[in-house]
């Protein structure tokens, strides 16, 4: 199963992309849409767009019959660049796209998606067509499930629509009332030691279920029973502390085993709808607590969480996925040496002053820098999530603490905090 850093990487390249494909517009239907699912078939799909081509060469329009025929040529052109389609499918988009001051130019962009793709499809319009990619943004994210009752437990995942079980345990434990000829003291003792033991059985298989390869591989975590236990359990030292941080509900139900779960999956359809909603929620809070503590463990801005991650003190790099920053790299022209800048993504420099040294200097590089960090991230130790400003708390933190930041693993001296702005946003 892929991580869930990951996932989340990919679905943000994604919904990028689909950004850029649907503001896209070209003249007549010189735009290809074109989506494959694993199980199809190249070579179908090869011989079907040279009779796409050959229909294409009777456009009466010479413009929009040009640009079809350009379009058609890239995408059989992609197209060969796989012997066999990959794992999840692959879409190609293919298109003249109108710029400002009339002005156009051929886009081709493919992607091998990070999930599976459903249905085929082929449109040429004046526009891409991205309902396939949309698609793969819909949450169906795994949540574990622990139905606990002093009869037995239940570990089972849900994913989407797909249920599973995953191991089903029963216990005998003692009943409230001791038998004759027993101390009562005895007794409580007996009992207590075997719920003691109980407990920790179920939060060892729990680790057992839920974290492979030390990560927790569920998104949240929810807790069901009609008795004590998962409570109990919930606030158990012996639960592994990464999955109490995940349980996203405590539900009452009044079965256990696979009713139990059954019906815990129908009273947590509210969380079970928005789980990286509320994850993200608990990330940002744990975040704010050590800024409100002065902990010294937090780093926000770009320039301090910059240096905090190259210095690999980051744990937890927390992006708002809205970010508007750039990352530049400069060269100066007269031996080479290379000097990164962050600047809002509306500035346009091609020239600029080496800053250390006054020279003059050319841009060598210019990426996004969620884009960048996207990539880079791993490399530095930090473990990257990607935020929303949907909730309150997302909000706060993209206004009010530059939309970046990072839980450390060890105190930072940083510089003066006075200037909460460390990003360049003047325009030439």
């Amino acid at each position: 199963m892929a991580n869930d850093d990951a996932v989340a990487v990919a679905a943000w390249k994604v919904k990028r992309l689909v950004a850029q494909l649907d503001e896209a517009r070209g003249g007549g239907t010189s735009m290809i849409s074109l989506v494959l699912p694993a199980d199809g078939r190249i070579d179908a799909v090869n011989h079907m767009l040279v009779e796409e081509y050959g229909k294409a060469a009777n456009i009466k329009s010479r413009v929009n019959r040009l640009s079809v025929l350009s379009a058609l040529t890239s995408t059989q052109q992609r197209l060969k660049l796989y012997p066999k389609l990959p794992p999840n499918g692959l879409a190609i988009f293919s298109g003249t796209v109108e710029l400002a001051e009339g002005k156009s130019k051929q886009l081709t962009i493919s992607i091998e998606p990070f999930k599976p793709l459903k249905n085929y499809l082929y449109l040429c319009d004046s526009r891409f067509h991205t309902d396939a990619l949309k698609a793969l943004l819909t949450t169906d994210t795994e949540v574990g499930f622990i139905v606990v009752d002093g009869h037995g437990a239940l570990f089972g995942t849900l994913a989407g629509d797909s249920r599973k079980v995953l191991q089903k345990l029963s216990v005998d434990l003692p009943k409230k009332h001791r038998r004759g000829g027993q101390s009562a003291q005895r007794f409580e003792r007996l009992r207590d030691e075997r719920r003691h033991n109980y407990v920790r059985k179920v939060a060892e298989l729990a680790t057992h279920h839920f974290i492979a390869n030390d990560r927790v591989i569920v998104s949240g975590l929810v807790l069901a029973g009609y008795a004590a236990f998962k409570a109990e359990l919930a606030q158990s030292d012996l639960l592994d502390p990464r999955l109490r941080a995940k349980v996203i509900k405590l539900v009452d139900v009044a079965y256990g085993g696979e009713n139990g779960f059954n019906q815990a999956i129908e009273l947590c359809q509210d969380v079970l709808e928005n789980v990286k909603f509320v994850q993200e929620k608990k990330l940002i809070t744990r975040y704010f607590d050590e800024v409100a503590q002065d902990s010294g463990k937090y780093c926000f801005g770009v320039e301090d969480t910059m240096h905090a991650l190259q210095l690999g003190g980051v744990e937890t790099l927390i992006v708002w996925e809205g970010l508007d920053v750039e990352r530049y790299v400069f060269r100066r022209r007269s031996d080479g040496v290379e000097e990164v800048k962050y600047f809002a993504a509306d500035v346009r420099k091609r020239d600029l002053i080496f800053e250390s040294t006054g020279e003059e200097a050319e841009v060598a590089e210019r990426v996004s820098l969620v884009e960048w960090l996207t990539e880079h991230s791993k490399d530095c130790g930090a473990s990257l999530e990607l935020v929303t400003d949907r909730s309150r708390e997302g909000s706060q933190f993209a206004k009010g603490f530059g939309g970046i930041g990072g839980l450390l693993r060890y105190k930072i001296e940083f510089g003066s905090m006075e200037d909460e702005s460390d990003v360049d946003y003047s325009s030439d």
